[in-house]
């Protein structure tokens, strides 16, 4: 009899290790069926749990997997709502049956309910050879193993939703877009998300959790306020609601001074007592946004003033014009009106490269296709420019037949005006403007060429962008809000064309245009 206690005992300290472990839910269901089983002296037993509105054996001892099958019609006629049903005779005859069936002799057989409070979780069934009949004993420390049993199911399905979700948020810090960085109370780093790895120039491979927040974040400029050392020196946080942010411009690793716009967000997350766990750290490479307001304050700065010019043009000729105490020559009159007239054009001619950067910008440039003769355009182009000129040449290169596309005429004069107005502007010294046309087997080419100042390499992937205008001492002397060019790769583009350039600095420029 003491042997049996002691047994009893150690299968009881068996579970008891099984549910204070983290095994996986079929592993506490193995371990807790298989002493429960031993300790009765069974030969085989099932565990079957609560799945939706049937049961579904999830775990089982002495029973060949193979065989499992056999006892699932049977778990499908007990219902839920009658655990009392469970170690009815009619339940134990059939169980006999199908353990006949499945190989495994003929057992008595014990069905209990496994419950957690009053939510029915499963049922526990053991087998027995038969003669060995179940003693009131034997039921009550089957019920005190299906209780454990229930406890052990319902801590697994706990402990499996912390990991579950443990893995989603694990999933969403290391995928998330915005860098994501978690430090310890010492500013130590704890982990570092993917996403920051690369606004930081450095390689996820790289040992994060060796590192410190100082060393990591190096700002190179930074906007009024204080960063996290100044603000946890002063006290912060106070509350778990006290959320610190941070911009400014971030040192990156990997290519010696560059920089990257980002506003941080430190969050502090507090223990039970308020005491500091971790910082949260979200980083948002906030460039584009940067961008977008320098763009828009040179967009209000350029348009104003270009708009002021001749505004002020207008009004000063318009008042002096209309004052009644001085008779004008009608010579006078009319160099005043023509004035206000270019002036007029001037502003017109702004509002619609403003018009067509909005409409280019949101895809809605319209093009009129139709037959163009590129050699009698170019003509007409480099006609009226030599009219407003008298340090330059003008010139033209034409093949001696015609060269006919289908285009829109009106945009690709205007992409011939806005080159060779350029080329009139950046060329101070005079020199020779020449527009070409060269046909191709696929297209035909135009060309703009000028012996002005020329473009510096650096610059010439940024002369398209919306009001940039190459930096040189002939740019300052010049007018333009710097749309001109930014145009002409948008129409081109919607031609399906495209576009390049040769320059050296002091020789002079050549803009290619190649038209399907």
């Amino acid at each position: 009899m003491d042997e049996y206690f002691v047994r009893q005992r150690d299968y009881l300290l068996e579970i008891s290790r099984a549910l204070t472990s983290q095994l996986s839910l079929n592993d506490v269901l193995r371990v807790t069926l298989r002493s429960a089983t031993k300790m009765l002296g069974g030969k085989a037993g099932l565990v079957a749990l609560v799945n939706g509105d049937a049961f579904r054996i999830r775990a089982s001892y002495g029973i060949d997997p193979a065989m499992l099958d056999t006892f699932s019609p049977l778990l499908q006629e007990i219902p839920l709502t009658d655990p009392e049903g469970f170690d009815s005779p009619e339940v134990g005859r059939k169980m006999r049956l199908v353990a006949q069936t499945a190989r495994i002799g003929i057992y008595e057989v014990i069905a209990l309910p496994m419950k957690h409070g009053t939510e029915l979780i499963g049922v526990v069934f053991i087998f027995r050879p038969q003669g060995n009949l179940f003693t009131s004993n034997d039921i009550r420390l089957l019920q005190s193993f299906a209780d454990q049993a229930a406890i052990a199911v319902q801590n697994a399905r706990l402990y499996e939703q912390v990991a579950t979700e443990k893995r989603r948020l694990n999933a969403l810090l290391l995928h998330s877009a915005d860098g994501i960085m978690i430090l310890n109370p010492d500013r130590s780093v704890e982990s570092v998300n993917i996403a920051l790895a690369d606004i930081l120039g450095l390689g996820p491979s790289c040992q994060f959790d060796k590192m410190h927040h100082d060393t990591l974040i190096r700002w190179a400029q930074r906007e009024p306020g204080p960063e996290l050392a100044d603000a946890m020196a002063e006290g912060w946080p106070t509350t778990e609601q006290s959320v610190l942010y941070v911009e400014g411009e971030l040192r990156r690793f990997c290519n010696h001074g560059e920089t990257l716009s980002v506003g941080m967000t430190y969050a502090p997350l507090l223990d039970e007592r308020g005491d500091l766990r971790n910082i949260i750290v979200n980083v948002r490479d906030i460039t584009k946004f940067k961008e977008a307001e320098r763009a828009k304050s040179t967009f209000i700065s350029v348009i104003s003033h270009e708009l002021k010019t001749p505004v002020a043009i207008i009004r000063g000729y318009a008042e002096t014009l209309s004052r009644d105490d001085v008779q004008w020559e009608n010579g006078i009159l009319r160099s005043g009106l023509d004035v206000i007239m270019d002036e007029t054009e001037k502003l017109a001619d702004l509002i619609e490269d403003l018009l067509d950067v909005s409409r280019a910008e949101a895809g809605r440039l319209k093009l009129q296709i139709a037959d163009v003769n590129l050699c009698h355009l170019v003509e007409q182009v480099a006609r009226r420019f030599q009219t407003q000129t008298h340090m330059h040449d003008v010139v033209v290169d034409l093949p001696p037949e015609p060269a006919v596309i289908r285009a829109d005429e009106r945009r690709l004069d205007r992409v011939l005006s806005n080159l060779v107005s350029n080329a009139l502007k950046y060329s101070p010294n005079g020199g020779t403007v020449t527009l070409g046309v060269q046909p191709l087997e696929d297209g035909v080419n135009l060309y703009v060429s000028d012996e002005g100042v020329g473009i510096a390499p650096d610059q010439i992937d940024l002369i398209f962008d919306p009001f940039y205008r190459v930096d040189n001492s002939s740019t300052r002397e010049t007018e333009g809000v710097g749309l001109g060019l930014h145009i002409v790769r948008h129409i081109v583009n919607a031609h399906g064309g495209r576009i390049a350039i040769d320059s050296e600095l002091g020789e002079g420029t050549t803009f290619t245009i190649w038209l399907p």
